[in-house]
C-alpha cells in the first residue's frame, strides 16, 4: 500500500479488485444462469481485500458482465466530492467469452470534520 491513508489510492484499489476477478472469473466461460453469483462474489472479494487496507473510506462498487459477442461495452461515472481524498476507480476485465467492468467509489470518512459538525 502506498500514500496517505487518508486518500484514495487508485493502485491499491485496482490490486485488489483484478485478485478479486481472477479468483472468481479467471478459468469461467460465459454462463447467463451464473452471472448474479459471479457479480456478487466479486463485490464481495474486492469488499474485504479493501476492508483489510483498514483505510477510513466508505465503499460503493458497482460489477458490469456481459457476454462477449462483439457489440461495444462502455460506461461512465461521475461524482460531485472531495476531489483531493476521495476517488473512483474503474477496472476492466475479459477472457474469451465475457467482459466485466468493475467500478469503486471510495468516501473518506473523516471524524475530525463530523465532530467539527457535533460541537
Amino acid at each position: 500500500m502506498s500514500g496517505d491513508a487518508e486518500e484514495f489510492n487508485v493502485e491499491d484499489v485496482e490490486t485488489v479488485v483484478k485478485s478479486a476477478l481472477q479468483s472468481t472469473l479467471s478459468e469461467q466461460e460465459y454462463s447467463q444462469e451464473k452471472l448474479n453469483q459471479w457479480s456478487n462474489q466479486v463485490i464481495e472479494n474486492t469488499l474485504k481485500g479493501l476492508a483489510g487496507m483498514g483505510r477510513p473510506f466508505k465503499y460503493a462498487i458497482s460489477c458490469i458482465l456481459m457476454q462477449k459477442n462483439g457489440a461495444p461495452l462502455h460506461t461512465a461515472a461521475g461524482a460531485f466530492w472531495d476531489t483531493k481524498k476521495d476517488g473512483i476507480c474503474k477496472v476492466p476485465w475479459e477472457n474469451s467469452t465475457m467482459h466485466c467492468i468493475v467500478t469503486v467509489f471510495g468516501l473518506v470518512m473523516s471524524p475530525s470534520k463530523i465532530e467539527a459538525l457535533e460541537q
